[in-house]
This record gives C-alpha cells, sequence and structure tokens, in this order.
C-alpha cells in the first residue's frame, strides 16, 4: 500500500520533566493516508510524545512539523487550526456539559456553516450520542464518553487525528466498535497516529509499528513485519533490546 508525503516529521525529540527524560532523542514519520501506532508498556514514553505533537508540553530538544512546518512554539490551539487533532487518554470530557454542547467545543476553529451537517453524520457514526445529546456526558459509560471524544476531536475536520489509548478500560465489543470508527475514518482521508498496549488491536488496523521503551524506539517498520518479529516481546514487555545484544530496526 502506498501513502503520501511525509505528515508529522518527528526528530531527536527529546520531553523531560524536571531531571527525568520521558522520550529520548526520537525521530518519527507518519505519511499522509497512513495509520500509525506507537506501541509499549506504560511509562514507555509514549503520552509524552503525543503531548508534544499536540502542543501540550514543550520539548526540551528536536523539531516537529506538521505538513512541511514546524510546530514549535504553537500552543495546542494554534496545533487544532493547522489540522491536528488529539484524543487524550481518559477522554477529558465535559462531565457537566450535554453530548451536544461537548460536540460544539470541538468545532469552535471552524468558520464554515457546516457544523451540523458533520453533528449529524457523527450522530449516523455513533446513534448513542444521538440518543443522549442532551444529557450530561458525565452521565455516560466509559464506552460512550470514549465514542464522545473521538466525535468531539473529528469536528474540528482534522487532517491528522491522534489518539492515546483509545481500547483503555474499554469492553471488547467497544473496542471493536472504536477500532471500526477508526478504520472509517481512515478510509475518509485522515491520517491517524494511535498510542496503544493493545498491541493484538494495532496489528490490525496499523500500517506502521512503532515499540516504546524506556523513551526510545527499539523496534519500527511495518505492521505485517513486526507482527512476526521474534525481537517483539522483549521490545514490548520492556526487556532492554540493547542488553540483549540486539539492533534496533528502523525499516
Amino acid at each position: 500500500m502506498s501513502f503520501g508525503a511525509p505528515l508529522l516529521e518527528v526528530s531527536g525529540l527529546v520531553v523531560r520533566y524536571g531531571a527525568i527524560a520521558a522520550v529520548r532523542g526520537v525521530d518519527l514519520s507518519v505519511a499522509e493516508g497512513e495509520i500509525a501506532s506507537i506501541v509499549g508498556p506504560n511509562g514507555a514514553g509514549k503520552t509524552s510524545l503525543l503531548s508534544a505533537a499536540a502542543g501540550i508540553v514543550t520539548p526540551a530538544q528536536g523539531k516537529i512539523a506538521f505538513a512541511g512546518k514546524p510546530l514549535s512554539g504553537l500552543v495546542l490551539e494554534d496545533v487544532v487550526a493547522r489540522g491536528i487533532a488529539l484524543v487524550p487518554e481518559g477522554r477529558h470530557i465535559f462531565a457537566s456539559l450535554t453530548v451536544m454542547e461537548n460536540l460544539l467545543l470541538g468545532a469552535t476553529v471552524r468558520r464554515d456553516g457546516a457544523v451540523p451537517d458533520d453533528i449529524d453524520r457523527y450522530f449516523s457514526m455513533f446513534p448513542i450520542l444521538a440518543e443522549r445529546r442532551r444529557q450530561p456526558a458525565g452521565q455516560l459509560s466509559g464506552g460512550e464518553q470514549q465514542q464522545l471524544a473521538i466525535a468531539r476531536a473529528l469536528l474540528s475536520r482534522p487532517r491528522f487525528l491522534m489518539l492515546d489509548e483509545p481500547s483503555l478500560g474499554l469492553a471488547p465489543t467497544i473496542v471493536d466498535q472504536v477500532y471500526a470508527v477508526l478504520r472509517a475514518i481512515s478510509g475518509q482521508g485522515v491520517t491517524i497516529l494511535l498510542v496503544e498496549q493493545n498491541a493484538e488491536r494495532v496489528f490490525g488496523v496499523a500500517n506502521r509499528v512503532y515499540v516504546m521503551s524506556g523513551g526510545e524506539f527499539v523496534l519500527s517498520g511495518a505492521a505485517t513485519e513486526i507482527r512476526g518479529d521474534p525481537r517483539f516481546d522483549a521490545a514490548y514487555f520492556g526487556v532492554g533490546m540493547h542488553a540483549a545484544g540486539w539492533a534496533t530496526s528502523g525499516r
């Protein structure tokens, strides 16, 4: 499968929290039309990488570019205006606001008149949100809140959608629904970067996989290659790849 030119490019990225380096000099490229995924154990640095790309945290070092233009120094609102949307871990919906009010917040960067049409589209994609549009979002189940978080992000009409642990805490049937939606979104031309601990789910949808451990990418390549790579289990479960005498793969 062929994809377009690189849309998100990260080079030499370092993210620090005080003396702790959560991300240690990683390089990442996601091509237009691709579904890329970062997998790894808890604490590997996956969320910190997404937060830097979204403008939530400021990198200590490195460069981040989107569609050939630097993102350095931009705050979250500016990043969204560029065409990037983030569905954060834990959803971060506004519990006291209604489902509809949460959705409208996702469209605040829009200046066109098609927001009602887009809301109808996502109500068709997530029927439970249509049924509960007037209910406070805090009354939704975890799976319903995840659907709301995704729909809210899509209402900014992003070119590039990032999701942090979208299956976390959800029942398998709800995870199936979420991943079916991701495939549909990809089919509509949205490029996706997905952070997950659930590696099996990733292999069912991703084109390219980066395995992260200790703030670094220790393995990367086409999803079909990584799935069959005997080094994957060691990388995924956090066993030191260098200590094991393996070279990292940058295919």
